[in-house]
């Protein structure tokens, strides 16, 4: 792992040789109080674990209609079930570290390029910005 990811048992944040985020991964057993984001502000997707004891209460509220705007897609994957190899590659597309995400697990994928590996048969959940457009979204390139 290089120097300039930050990495405890739990949280791991990978980022490229120019410290652009590639990705976040929360490992399955995180567990903290509260509420706490680990993505920046600016980001276009937001990424919080929140955990409350019984009986707590969020008021109801809504969010206010607010123009955004986007100017790339980032992605939560969640893992259901199995075992999936992550590849990243930087924002020049040459490879730059593998992570395996297992049952539990939730990573953002920021920034650069990656690809995925099934290990075993796995089940995944995707959250991504909308709407999505299948010929102006993805770039697909062999490495």
């Amino acid at each position: 792992m290089g120097k300039n990811n930050k990495r405890d048992s739990n949280i791991i944040i990978i980022k490229d040789k120019s410290e652009v985020i590639l990705c976040i991964l929360i490992k399955s057993n995180y567990s903290d109080e509260g509420i706490k984001f680990f993505t920046p502000n600016e980001f276009s997707q937001q990424l919080a674990y929140m955990k409350r004891p019984k009986g707590y209460k969020i008021k109801p509220h809504f969010h206010k209609k607010n123009e955004r705007k986007v100017n790339f897609t980032q992605e939560v994957l969640i893992v259901k079930s199995g075992e999936v190899k992550v590849n990243l590659y930087d924002n020049k597309n040459i490879f730059f570290q593998s992570l395996i995400i297992t049952k539990g697990d939730v990573i953002l994928l920021a920034s650069g390029v990656h690809s995925f590996e099934f290990i075993s048969e796995s089940e995944l959940i995707e959250v991504k910005q909308g709407p999505y457009s299948d010929d102006d979204d993805k770039v697909i390139f062999s490495n």
